[in-house]
């Protein structure tokens, strides 16, 4: 998707992480953006400010907007929308340039449709960000973090069955990818199969030994299969990788305190693109 610049964490447990993601259009697909050299200047510097300043530049954009910026304006507004808050609002703009476009340059639509489920998660409502998001996959069913994105709606709505299979697909493109590995973990203990969970977290901590969204969700599975011992040495390693008082600490903190994290998967306020023609 591109809403920021990252992805997503190791356990799921809102709100820890921030999920962005950046605008991967191509250089001809940014016609649809910008259809001059000047709107290209004018759409790569709205969407900078937006990042930096949105109450400033919402007025910029609705100028632009009107003077005919089209949707290069119409996005950078709908970005700064986002940036000052206002998530439903700029999900329901991000979902209407996106039916404006027609059938028209699809992988750009695809990622229109993920801002506005990113945007519809952050805003509360996370039924419409899933629904936002299979218009997504649609357009781009090979795209690994889409799968992700939506899995973490399901989650959100303790559908845990289907945020699994969302993670299968997104494993299946992008094989043992550790994070996916750990989300997956989570996923299954948070259905009631604590032998998948482990499975996965194990094979997380293969690939990397020091993870320590990994070794949190290996330690939460243990505890709850009753090994106390081993779930706390776990913990323990937690806290000598990460700062006193990160998230990663307070959430080893409570795991040696023998409490389970919420029901919910890592966290996730999306942030749109920063600027037409980054890589995720």
């Amino acid at each position: 998707m591109f809403l920021g610049s990252g992805f997503r964490a190791a356990a799921f447990v809102l709100p820890a992480l921030v999920v962005v993601a950046t605008w991967s259009a191509s250089a001809q697909d940014l016609g649809a953006f910008a259809t001059s050299p000047d709107n290209l200047r004018l759409y790569t510097e709205c969407m900078s400010l937006a990042r930096r300043d949105p109450m400033r530049t919402l007025p910029q954009a609705e100028s632009w907007l009107s003077k005919g910026g089209g949707f290069g304006a119409r996005h950078c507004l709908a970005i700064a929308t986002f940036e000052a808050g206002r998530h439903a609002q700029a999900a329901g703009e991000f979902e209407a340039i996106a039916r404006d476009m027609g059938q028209d340059r699809p992988g750009i639509r695809g990622e229109l449709w993920a801002q506005a489920g990113q945007a519809w998660l952050a805003a509360g409502q996370a039924e419409k960000a899933a629904a936002a998001q299979s218009r997504a996959l649609d357009l781009k069913q090979n795209d690994a973090d889409l799968w992700v994105d939506r899995a973490l709606s399901y989650a959100t709505l303790n559908d845990w069955p289907r945020a699994v299979s969302d993670l299968d697909h997104a494993l299946a493109l992008r094989a043992n990818d550790v994070e996916i590995l750990v989300l997956r973990s989570a996923a299954w203990r948070f259905a009631g199969n604590l032998s998948r969970s482990l499975a996965d977290a194990q094979l997380a901590l293969k690939l990397a030994p020091d993870n320590t969204g990994a070794l949190l969700e290996r330690g939460f599975t243990q505890l709850a299969l009753g090994e106390t011992v081993r779930a706390q040495a776990d913990f323990n390693k937690v806290k000598s990788l990460v700062p006193p008082g990160s998230e990663a600490d307070k959430r080893a903190q409570a795991g040696l305190r023998g409490e389970q994290p919420e029901r919910n998967l890592p966290a996730t306020a999306s942030r749109p693109a920063a600027a037409a023609g980054e890589k995720r």
